[in-house]
């Protein structure tokens, strides 16, 4: 089977122009799938965008550090900070309490599906879930997850795992690099569990350019592209968009750069798309597919 390449954006609804910049690189054949925020501050305005590009394949992207839940705070009480409204506001945060065991499996079971509601109630049909800042390497979270793709009928589920062909390329800084190598680690437990390994929720053979976030330039995005095996599923995830005046009031570390990563796709993934034998450009959706 000829390599197959899901192009997905994640923060789809963060911003007005981060959802613009999605469906121009989509309307462009540069991007494929998209990653929708339930409570993204743009939310309605990616709704509309979503159905103006129906071959947009739109996923839900769990978010359970940064913002405002979708739920109503006191019924997930084990997800917030300190102003007992919001979520904690950073990923270190987030996992000290995960790892010492502070975080209720059914609050993170509630806030997920609430947030997989509001697209299903929008008329946004969910490829597949991924979650904001990676959260689901950790088994804390597949597990609720795995099962309420079930449960709603959602066919697919990231592969938060960098594969080995593009972390041998050492992009990114030092310190991220190790840590992606590092939590590799967990990767077999994940494809232990059985709807991964039965097949009952698809997925990929890995997600590219995870250590190469906040640098994913036109040369780094090149490099990925010419080391891409010729046979394999693999989703490459982007955060392209526009670094306007509605970036500035979010929390976001990723500011100048989604200008950048914009303009990658739509250098490089052409310059791809022309050679011989180029990979498929599929969504989540088409993982099923017969090929």
């Amino acid at each position: 089977m000829p390599a197959r390449l899901i192009l997905n954006a994640d923060d789809f609804g963060l911003t007005p122009g981060i959802n613009r910049a999605i469906g121009e690189l989509h309307s462009a054949g540069v991007l494929t799938s998209a990653t929708l925020m339930a409570n993204g501050p743009a939310f309605d305005d990616a709704v509309a965008v979503a159905h103006a590009h129906p071959t947009l394949g739109v996923g839900c992207h769990i978010v359970l550090t940064d913002g405002v839940p979708v739920s109503p705070p006191e019924t997930i009480p084990t997800l917030l900070g300190p102003d007992g409204k919001s979520f904690r506001p950073s990923l270190i945060a987030f996992l000290r309490a995960l790892f010492f065991d502070r975080i209720r499996e059914e609050d993170i079971t509630r806030e997920a599906l609430a947030q997989i509601q509001r697209l299903q109630h929008a008329g946004i049909r969910v490829t597949h879930l991924d979650t904001h800042k990676h959260t689901h390497l950790f088994p804390a979270i597949t597990r609720p997850l795995l099962a309420l793709a079930e449960s709603n009928r959602i066919p697919a589920l990231r592969n938060p795992f960098e594969p080995a062909w593009s972390l041998a390329l050492h992009q990114g800084s030092r310190t991220r690099h190790l840590a992606v190598k590092l939590i590799n680690r967990l990767r077999p437990r994940f494809e232990a569990y059985p709807q991964i390994s039965e097949g009952r929720i698809l997925t990929t053979e890995g997600t590219v350019a995870i250590s190469a976030t906040g640098q994913l330039d036109a040369e780094t995005l090149a490099q990925l592209l010419r080391a891409l095996p010729p046979t394999g599923t693999y989703e490459l995830c982007c955060h392209p968009g526009y670094n306007d005046r509605d970036l500035d009031r979010v929390t976001t570390r990723l500011r100048a750069h989604r200008d950048a990563e914009r303009q990658a796709l739509l250098t490089e993934i052409p310059r791809v798309l022309a050679q011989p034998h180029p990979p498929s450009l599929i969504h989540y959706g088409d993982l099923g597919a017969a090929v």
